[in-house]
């Protein structure tokens, strides 16, 4: 299952490159993307803006359903090898640092 996940995951974002790489700028028009003017009907009479819009706000929808899911199965993931019962790392307690010994010629009697 993760691993139809990741594949999915992989495809939209390259999808959502194409579709921001293929978008027009501010005042080109589609046909400097494809090489013509008349070409503007390849995406019906509303231009492309629309439906590349469109398009890749479902795959950016997609892409975010896919990464939360990912975020989820690593978090379950995580949490099983915690309760298998490998060991865990723990840092060792602090040994309280104990005050030099004094020379027997300096105690006072």
């Amino acid at each position: 299952m993760e691993s139809a996940i990741i594949i999915v995951h992989v495809v939209m974002a390259i999808a959502i490159i194409g579709l921001v790489l293929i978008q027009q700028g501010k005042g080109a028009d589609a046909g400097a993307s494809f090489g013509g003017g008349a070409s503007q009907t390849v995406f019906g009479a509303s231009g492309s803006g629309n439906f590349l819009t469109k398009t890749t706000s479902i795959l950016a929808v997609v892409f975010f359903v896919t990464s939360f899911a990912l975020a989820v199965i690593a978090k379950n993931k995580a949490e099983s090898v915690g309760s298998v019962g490998l060991p865990t790392v723990t840092t060792p307690a602090e040994v309280p640092a104990q005050a030099p010994a004094a020379p027997a010629g300096d105690l006072p009697e």
